[in-house]
């Protein structure tokens, strides 16, 4: 973005990040303007005659009416290629590295910095060769980037002709790797030619072109087994995680990071506390991936914008962060997007919403947020890949996964409800059970999943599995039932056989719902895990059922030495869970053989 335009206007209006401009002939909306004489990046939201209003992402203290305004003529842009992995950026994708590096541990206002290591030499390998024709889409070459991931350089949307010229070897991002020649329709003038470099940009308010959108039909595997199992999120999905303080938010969408099935994750920190933020780029640069190698960070990018920036550049932190997700799903990766959380962006668009004397809605909010968390959230999908051909076509994916954090846990709120309409899954955290110590604190009688994956797990996983999955939950369901009347009446009113139900279900909750993000086996469980241990657990609910009809009493079945080793399945280690969960059902079945021939006796 450059400091001049062609036409020089003036402040005349401040109110906040709110700033009137006037003498900008031309102007549109949405273009980015530069303000005052430090230069504050701004955004045009509103063109009322001659005045244009101005949403300022930087702090505007000291500014004055009669400063000058340029515009760039440009709307805000993402710049994307080679080097954003790894990267830590502000909310306008400025990395926070450089900017502490220019002005100190302080950051100045008005600076600008490449978001991209321009003086990095990348290895370019080319995958075309003279004379091809290239679309929109085309992968022309690849550039290592990260730990064993290729960065796939795709050829820019609306180019289209035969590749002129292309070279190999080392280039920095903004040195020349292809020309391509235009076809005619899109030339200027004959023998017109595109430089293609290892980057491009795109305007981060517009979805990136896609080839066809296909039906989520693969659950993203995410390793937590109540999300998993009950309410799973398809690949190319999107989620909302709402709850109030201290539930875990952050630890579900940080544990979501490290262990989810995808290639590259996204994470906007968008209005959160600051020593939130320093705990992930603390912790991140540290963590292992266990799925490629290297360290978490090497397929991580992070736009934090914590609570004491600027308001207005949340807004600008979450169209950011989706721009970004989208240019590696058009590589075909599967990426995750993490964006904690959505309620300091809409407490955002609702501050700046009054400054503007808009309208309020429900609770203050504007109008359009409804709106707004719609287009964010349907920017989620697995795709194929512009470029792609019939045989081979690519595919990636982008799964949106918001925190919403509802004042007082409150899921009436309209944040939470304009989600709820958008996101196919809800995982309603619990105040209650994070009080008890219960992680993750998802309510499985809040929650639901709307994505029908119920084939996949039957292909992949194991045949019954929605039997399995509706008999657990009808089991949980109805200890919620019986807990209401012990809360009334007490226990002592329970038959035996409802006695033996509450002893199933807590089986249930505790060794199987409950999960260490801190256990160095549990932390992690494979679906294939997962399921084992669901299925021992019901074969018991169903040995304990036939035992109790064949007279036997409860007390000796809770007394079974199996009980224990049922609650210790969780530390069984990834690769002795098949033998070790049959071995413990083979003991179930022999201690329960043992207990009847003895009641005979």
């Amino acid at each position: 973005m450059s400091n001049s335009g062609a036409h020089d206007g003036r402040v005349v209006r401040i109110a906040g990040p709110v700033v009137g401009v006037a003498g900008l002939p031309g102007i549109r909306l949405y273009d980015v303007v530069r303000v005052g004489h430090l230069g504050l990046v701004g955004e045009v939201i509103r063109l009322q005659g001659e005045l244009a209003t101005v949403q300022v992402y930087e702090d505007t203290s000291g500014l004055r009416t009669g400063e000058p305004v340029s515009s760039t003529a440009l709307p805000l842009v993402a710049r994307l290629g080679p080097g954003l992995i790894g990267q830590v950026y502000d909310g306008l994708q400025r990395p926070l590295a450089e900017l502490a590096a220019l002005s100190g541990d302080f950051l100045s206002r008005g600076q600008e910095t490449s978001p991209l290591p321009f003086q990095k030499r990348w290895l370019f390998s080319p995958l075309v060769k003279t004379g091809d024709h290239v679309a929109p889409g085309h992968v022309i070459g690849t550039v290592p980037e990260g730990h064993a991931l290729q960065h796939r350089i795709i050829v820019p949307p609306g180019v289209y002709g035969r590749i002129s010229e292309i070279r190999s070897g080392e280039f920095t991002v903004d040195q020349t790797v292809a020309v391509v020649e235009l076809e005619a329709a899109d030339r200027a003038r004959p023998g017109d030619g595109r430089s293609l470099t290892l980057t491009q940009d795109w305007p981060v308010r517009r979805p990136r072109p896609v080839q066809t959108r296909l039906d989520p039909q693969e659950p993203l595997i995410t390793g937590t087994r109540i999300i998993d199992t009950f309410f799973p999120v398809a690949k190319g999905g999107s989620a909302i995680i709402p709850g109030g303080f201290g539930t875990g938010k952050t630890v579900t969408e940080q544990s979501l990071a490290r262990w989810a099935d995808v290639d590259v994750v996204v994470y906007v920190g968008c209005g959160e506390r600051g020593n939130e933020m320093t705990e992930v780029l603390e912790e991140f640069p540290k963590l292992e991936d266990y799925r490629r190698g290297g360290t978490l960070m090497e397929r991580t990018v992070l736009i934090a914008n914590t609570s004491n920036m600027p308001v207005a550049a949340r807004e600008a932190s979450i169209y950011t962060g989706i721009t970004i997700a989208e240019y590696y799903r058009d590589m075909g990766y599967d990426v995750l997007l993490l964006a904690d959380s959505t309620s300091r962006w809409g407490e955002a668009l609702r501050e700046i919403s009054g400054r503007l004397e808009e309208l309020p809605g429900e609770e203050g909010y504007p109008a359009y947020l409804a709106t707004r968390l719609a287009e964010f959230y349907e920017r989620s999908g697995r795709v194929v890949c512009l470029g792609s051909q019939a045989a081979g076509a690519r595919t990636g994916s982008v799964t949106i996964v918001g925190a919403v954090s509802p004042p007082g846990g409150d899921f009436s709120e309209p944040i939470t409800q304009g989600s709820m309409r958008v996101a196919g899954t809800f995982w309603a955290l619990d105040y209650d059970l994070s009080r008890r110590r219960h992680f993750p604190a998802i309510n499985w009688t809040q929650s639901y999943s709307l994505y029908d994956l119920g084939m996949w797990y039957e292909r992949t996983v194991m045949v019954g599995w929605g039997d399995a999955i509706r008999e657990a939950m009808a089991l949980l369901q109805r200890e919620t039932e019986l807990l209401e009347i012990v809360r009334l009446v007490g226990p002592d009113t329970l038959s035996e056989s409802d006695r033996a139900l509450l002893f199933v279900t807590r089986m249930l909750r505790e060794d199987f719902l409950q999960q260490s993000s801190a256990h160095a086996i549990d932390r992690f469980c494979p679906v294939e895990k997962t399921c084992k241990m669901l299925t021992a657990i019901l074969e018991f609910h169903h040995q304990t059922t036939a035992a109790l009809a064949g007279g036997l009493p409860l007390a000796q079945i809770t007394n079974l030495p199996v009980v224990a080793d049922i609650a210790r399945m969780k530390e069984i280690p990834v690769g002795e869970v098949a033998g070790q969960i049959e071995a413990l059902i083979e003991r179930l079945h022999r201690q329960f053989d043992e207990m009847r021939q003895g009641e005979r006796r």
